[in-house]
């Protein structure tokens, strides 16, 4: 047994998130277009006398550290159907925004899923994970798989896309976060009376993502909550506006927010867009970033 067992993941932007009605389980069927970018959250595994989870990084004092937490979620259904007491220690580094809509948490209980299954040697086969990742949360079997896919079900049937080239992108992070489950009952109510119609991705927007095509990609970007978590986040519209206005290709609201994320053409468009965003105050901080990105990643053991 390793002492201990360190996993890289990354976050994501939805570059299309096609919302359908609620169903009865309450869950949406969705259209969800995922691509992982260069923000990385780093899960650390040691063995230990009893499972438990440290954070450190940016925004760490709002992470859970009880068994809430996703990344406990994930060792103890690891550990569950091998018996394995989950005596571990985990701790997470984070720099992925935290209720940002990029999927950190997500991202850690899937890097907790990998570290764990690492150190307690058991070579777990990749659709057993991915089953454990599903019943965890529906943007968990993403971080695992990273690069780029189609979400359906409720975004955990996943399809992997081809990606030709790499794009850029800065992330606008909010002062404050949104809750998933908020964005969706928001979304429910202002769509209550209307025909939803049934979530298909954007043919277009998979040919641009295939060619590498950021203009392209740029025509075709869409998601079905952002309405929703603009009226529950009004200020996330002049940011949007200020990245439009610095120059970015195309702006959205990343996932269910609030983190807002601007399409650019270049390294150098995104220095200039993220200074811009800066340097106007409707954000806390930006970052650039570039995708797509691997998926969770053994870097220590």
């Amino acid at each position: 047994m390793s002492a201990s067992v360190t996993v890289r993941v990354p976050a994501k932007v939805n570059v299309q998130l096609a919302v359908g009605a609620a169903r009865p389980d309450g869950f949406h069927d969705l259209a969800n277009v995922f691509l992982a970018v260069g923000l990385y959250d780093e899960v650390t595994a040691t063995p230990a006398d009893e499972l438990s989870v440290t954070c450190a990084g940016p925004d760490a004092g709002q992470v859970p550290l009880d068994r809430t937490n996703l990344a406990a979620r994930a060792a103890l259904a690891l550990a569950a159907p091998h018996g394995i007491d989950p005596a571990v220690h985990l701790h997470i580094t984070k720099d992925i925004p935290v209720a940002g809509g990029m999927a950190g948490g997500s991202a850690d209980a899937a890097g907790a899923l990998v570290a764990c299954d690492a150190l307690w040697g058991l070579n777990t086969p990749r659709e057993e994970l991915l089953d454990i990742c599903a019943q965890l949360g529906s943007d968990v079997p993403f971080s695992l798989v990273g690069g780029a896919a189609l979400g359906t079900g409720r975004g955990e049937k996943l399809r992997p896309l081809d990606v030709g080239g790499t794009f850029h992108w800065v992330f606008a992070v909010a002062d404050g976060g949104l809750s998933t489950p908020a964005v969706y009952r928001e979304f429910d109510r202002l769509t209550e009376g209307t025909e939803v119609p049934e979530p298909v991705a954007s043919q277009e927007l998979l040919d641009a993502l295939a060619k590498g095509d950021a203009t392209a990609l740029a025509a075709t970007l869409s998601n079905d909550l952002q309405p929703a978590a603009l009226s529950l986040f009004p200020s996330l519209a002049d940011t949007l506006e200020t990245g439009r206005r610095a120059g970015a290709l195309a702006a959205l609201v990343s996932g269910s927010g609030p983190t807002t994320a601007f399409l650019v053409r270049d390294a150098e468009s995104a220095t200039g867009v993220a200074r811009s965003l800066l340097a106007s105050g409707t954000c806390r901080t930006a970052r650039t970033a570039v995708s797509p990105a691997p998926g969770a990643t053994v870097v220590r053991a």
